[in-house]
């Protein structure tokens, strides 16, 4: 699965995930387009200066941003769609307006952004990979998770759209859908579960690989549970 010669945007890149997502597409020869929100996180997360590793600030929940670092990034081959944010709310019928919007903005809006901004170079190149982060909960709601649900859902409903829509000029689109990952602010969070049944984020990262590869060329518009023993 080499990804040598191309170039893979990874976005939410100073996060566990991105870091880990990062780590396995660099180790496939990629160049790297490393974005999020504060540059000073990415140069902690990647110290040092590299010529394959780029790193972007930028605010995702603005178009304007997003497009802005897909212009620095220039030819993107890959886009791995993993910022975005999770938290448990209230009952539907109780979840303020602004928490709904929260949980929009940054699992559904900043994918849209990215896309929107990517998607036209890679119909120009004729060919292009976007994997993008959903979860387990997109597929079925469950209490006290409904504004989380329903920014999950549309994940999986753009990738599905998407799909349809650019496999035919040569873009694949599909997305994975992780139930917990072990990552420092779960076990904070969860300290009495088990971390060893959750999804390690290096095996995360290895089917993100997988789906950006010339091995996935066939696979279009997949929502791949990645789920662990959890």
């Amino acid at each position: 699965m080499s990804m040598q010669g191309r170039t893979v945007m990874i976005t939410g890149a100073a996060g566990s995930l991105g870091r880990a997502v990062a780590e396995a597409f660099y180790s496939a020869g990629a160049t790297l387009a490393l974005v999020d929100l504060q540059l000073e996180g990415l140069q902690k997360a990647y110290p040092g200066s590299d010529p394959r590793r780029r790193l972007l600030a930028a605010n995702l929940t603005d178009a304007d941003s997003a497009a802005q670092a897909v212009q620095q990034a220039g030819r993107v081959d890959a886009l791995c769609n993993i910022a975005g944010g999770f938290s448990m709310g209230t009952p539907v019928h109780s979840t303020p307006a602004a928490e709904w919007k929260k949980m929009w903005d940054i699992n559904a809006l900043t994918l849209l952004n990215m896309v929107q901004a990517v998607v036209p170079g890679m119909i120009a190149q004729g060919r292009g990979s976007i994997v993008n982060v959903g979860a387990g909960a997109g597929q079925k709601g469950a209490a006290l998770m409904g504004a989380y649900s329903v920014s999950k859902s549309a994940v999986i409903r753009m990738t599905e759209a998407m799909s349809a829509e650019l496999r035919e000029q040569g873009v694949n689109v599909n997305c994975v859908l992780p139930s917990i990952i072990d990552t420092p602010p779960n076990r904070a969070a969860m300290p009495d579960a088990d971390p060893s049944k959750w999804v390690a984020p290096q095996d995360l990262a290895s089917v993100i690989l997988f789906l950006c590869s010339d091995a996935a060329r066939a696979v279009h518009g997949a929502a791949l549970p990645v789920v662990g023993l959890s």
